[in-house]
Order: structure tokens, then sequence, then C-alpha cells
């Protein structure tokens, strides 16, 4: 088999120069075997960087020596208001074997506060419109000890439709509004706890998105803000990223904040799973007897149960780096990491792009990857796994594996199911849903009521779901469905289907020309194609 070097390290992208190769394809609840053909050019994410040995060392040292401030431990007073604000379940993925990095964290911040008479402590989690995490899922992130002390009076979820709980900081010289929450914007200290699953997370965003209102997101989560965004992770490409950032200046003016940053390596699996993280031509025996018995097990059981067990695997990530500090110089330390971990160097663009949906996206947490959430992870995370210029070329083919079940959770997602099924039908234009439609939904009062009081995501969630497949379907000549079960599904997408990857290439090539050229991207371990 022909290898490309990109680093010195690995072997990270490899050609087919055979008649055909199986590769494995997440696609739903399970993994497949699927042949490629001959020339087609897999790209491999990094393997993982070696943990650090001692996290809670690691963090105590940021702490004490953090990125253009006082050490934490200096600005603690007794008496005065310190709330500690954490992200939610949408990242990592899948949730991580605990304990949580989020639990280490807070364990040895709580124990400096106390050791430094500071008592009036909350801890809140930022999960803006996202769905509010259960009590069960609550506990699992922090530990028994600190859930058992703070629970539910002085570590709670984020209500972004609570009017007395809100505050207005201002808005940016673009006219940008932002409402924050109050308990936050009224503290003496604010500590946020960051995990940078990618590139688009902390900095400016934590406490500027985690912890704003429906209105205030409403300015950049929209069509044309995500149209010029060249890669939500390229920050610096990113229109996204500079609005947030803006935002983020004015929360630095007004409040005080203390980040605490964390990146994790790559490793998801480990055990009798860590075969995943294998190109295929290194597999042993062994490791395809166990793989034929996963898929075969996987195949007798119900969907429901696959689901379950999949999203009960907890992930192994390991910490590779923690820094503290302002925003700005703390995350430019962690974004560096971040790279180091998921750049791929690539040269040249495809013209057909291969890729396997997982079953989880950072909205689907312990539940259905709905219609709206695959587009979501093809077009919105899949097509924007680049740096500098796409992977797949303008016009191109993105062909996704996934078998596009017409199931949502009416828990989770009830606004997604009236979003599919009577919006879509009359339009996919994001302009005219954002107009037409989104505040109707994000002002219904059941999907209110079912945000605040339940675990739902808010009204306008799915809107913006959709709008960030935005500059992937402005890119993207045609997408197929490898793979899908139904038909009525691509269709309501603008998509096209294909019983399996075979035929999906077939129509590939009829479209784009039999000398066309094939990538695909070897998922669901995150890499950045860092496109030359």
């Amino acid at each position: 088999m022909s290898l490309q070097l990109r680093r010195k390290t690995h072997e990270s992208v490899i050609y087919i120069d055979r008649d055909s190769a199986p590769r494995i394809i997440p696609s739903g609840e399970d993994f497949i075997l699927e042949d490629l053909p001959i020339g087609t050019r897999v790209i491999y994410p990094n393997p993982p960087i070696k943990g650090l040995p001692n996290r809670e060392a690691a963090i105590r040292y940021a702490l004490n020596h953090p990125h253009d401030c006082d050490p934490l431990f200096a600005q603690l007073e007794p008496g005065m208001r310190v709330t500690i604000a954490v992200d939610d379940i949408s990242l990592p993925l899948p949730p991580m074997a605990t304990p949580d990095i989020r639990q280490s964290v807070l364990e040895i911040v709580l124990d400096m506060l106390a050791g430094h008479g500071v008592d009036d402590v909350h801890i809140i989690i930022a999960n803006s419109l996202h769905r509010k995490m259960t009590e069960w899922e609550m506990k699992r992130m922090v530990g028994s000890s600190i859930f058992d002390e703070y629970f539910p009076d002085r570590y709670y979820n984020h209500d972004a439709e609570w009017e007395d709980g809100l505050v207005v900081l201002g808005e940016t010289r673009h006219k940008e509004p932002l409402r924050i929450n109050r308990r936050c914007a009224e503290s003496d200290l604010v500590i946020y706890v960051n995990i940078n699953l990618v590139p688009m997370d902390g900095g400016h965003k934590s406490v500027a998105v985690g912890l704003c209102d429906y209105e205030s997101l409403r300015a950049h989560h929209e069509p044309q803000t995500i149209r010029d965004s060249d890669s939500y992770m390229d920050p610096a490409r990113s229109q996204l990223n500079h609005k947030v950032e803006r935002l983020g200046k004015l929360v630095d003016e007004h409040m005080n904040v203390f980040h605490i940053e964390t990146a994790l390596n790559n490793r998801m699996y480990k055990g009798e799973m860590d075969f995943l993280l294998k190109n295929e031509d290194d597999f042993s025996a062994f490791d395809r007897m166990k793989y034929e018995a996963m898929r075969l097990t996987m195949g007798r059981l119900p969907r429901a149960a696959r689901r379950k067990i999949l999203h009960s695997v907890p992930a192994q990530y390991e910490m590779i780096a923690c820094h503290a500090g302002r925003t700005e110089p703390t995350h430019k330390k962690i974004l560096e990491k971040n790279f180091d971990q998921y750049a791929v160097p690539i040269k040249g663009q495809c013209d057909i792009l291969i890729t396997g949906i997982p079953d989880i996206s950072p909205y689907n947490v312990y539940s259905v990857l709905n219609p709206l959430l695959v587009q979501v992870m093809a077009l919105g995370y899949h097509f924007n796994f680049y740096r500098n210029k796409p992977l797949l070329k303008k016009g191109g083919v993105m062909i996704l594996h996934h078998p596009c079940f017409d199931e949502f959770d009416h828990n989770f997602h009830p606004s997604y199911i009236e979003f599919f099924n009577r919006l879509l039908p009359e339009t996919r234009d994001a302009d005219v849903l954002r107009d037409k439609y989104e505040r109707e939904f994000a002002n219904n009062p059941s999907y209110v009521e079912m945000y605040r009081r339940g675990n739902a995501y808010h009204g306008a969630h799915p809107f913006f779901m959709w709008y960030w497949g935005e500059n992937g379907r402005r890119h993207v000549g045609k997408v197929i469905a490898a793979g899908a079960e139904n038909a009525h599904v691509p269709a309501m997408l603008g998509w096209d289907r294909a019983d399996n990857l075979t035929e999906a290439i077939a129509m590939a090539r009829s479209h784009m020309g039999r000398s066309a050229e094939i990538t695909m991207l070897h998922q669901p371990i995150i890499g950045i194609c860092d496109m030359e």
C-alpha cells in the first residue's frame, strides 16, 4: 500500500492501491465494513497525544500560574460572591469516564474557595438554549460529594427564559445585544470551567454564548454569519467567532472572569474497543474477530438497545493541557494544543467526500440522532473539519453513511418534530425560515415551558441547527445518503439516496466523472484537515 507521510511520527493519509479495501464506517448505532475503490484517499486522525500523568497537579499549577492576571488564591476574599460556570453535557462526546475533568477542577477550586472564607458560591451549567441536564447527568458530571452539597439551590442549569434571572450587559458597536445570567453578572468573580473538545469551543464563547438568552444568540446564530464562516474549526476565518469575540470583550469589560480551560486527546476507546482507533490494514486476527463479534451482536439487538449500549460506553479521553487566567491568552494556549492533536496536513481537495455519521452529536447525548441532527453532523461539522480550504471542492459530492431514521425524541426535541414535518415541506431556505417562523417557535409557550421545566431544547434550536449546515449546503453540489432506510428523510433534506456505499459512489462518479478523486474521512475520531 502506498503511503503519504504527513507527520514525522505517524501516517495519517493512505491511498488504496489495490482493487478494494474494507474500511470501518460508523452507521447510526453500528459500525460496518465497506469496500472502497482503488485510489481512494483515507484520512485518519492523529494518534492520541499522551495524557498528563497527574491532572490534579496540572490544574493546581494553572490556577497558581495564570495568564495575564493574579493567581486565583490572590483574588479571593472572605464574603465575596463567586459563581462557577461549567460546560454542559454537549461535550465531550461521548461523555467521558468518571471522574469527569470538571469534577477534578471543581474539587480543587471549591477547596481553595473554602480555605479563603468564600462561602457564597453557586455552580451554574452554561447550557444556553440546549436542554437542561437531568439530575442524574448533573451528579455524574461533578460527583456525589459536590452534588449532595450544592444541588439544587446552588448547583443548577442556566435558564435563558427566566426574566428575573437575566440582566442586560449592553451591546457591541455592531448593535449585537447581550443579556446574560444575572447571578454571574452580579458576582464579584466568575470562574468558568471549560473543556475544549474542538477549536470552536471555549474562549469568549464560554460566557457570552453559554450564559445568554435567545435574543443575544439570535444576533450571531443566523444564516449569513454561518455562510461567512470559512470553517468553524478555524477561529481566525470564522465570522461566528468574530461576533462572539466582540460579545466576549463586552463581558470582560463588565465582569471579572477567571477562565480555566482544558484540552483533551482523542483516545475515545480503550480495552476491548481500542481496535476502532486503528487503521484496518493493521488489524490483527483478534481485532477482526472482535469486530465481527461486535457486528453480529449489535445486529441482533433492537435499535433502542443498540443505542443504549453505545451511549453507555464512556470515552477514555485524557487531559493534555490545562491553562487559566484572562480569556484570550488562556484560550490561545489551549487552541495550540487542540491543533497539535487534531490537525492533519493535507494536500489537494477532492471531488467526492465520504464520511460516516456517528450516532452521537453535541445535541443528542443519551437520545436519538434525528434527521436534522444527521444534517448538522454532515454539513455542519464534518464538512467544516478543515482549516484554510474545504477538503471537498466547490460543487463536489458528499456521501454520508447513515440510516437516516425518521425518529425523534419527544422529550428532548419536541420543536424539531414540528420544524421537520411542517416547515421543511414548505421551504429549505434558511432566510425564509428565520424571517417567517423562528420567533414563532422561540416564543411558543409550550416549547418555552418544556425548555424551562423539562429537558427540551429551546423552541428556536432546530432553526439554529438548520442554519449550522448553511455553508456546507452552499458549497456542496450534491449530498447522497448511503444506507438510508427510507426515501422521504433524504428527500426532505434535499439529498439523494443510495442503498449502499457502492451505489452511492457510482452515483457520485456519474455526476463528477469517472476520474473523480475520492477521499474518506475516517470517523468518528476527530481530525481537522489542515489544507495546504
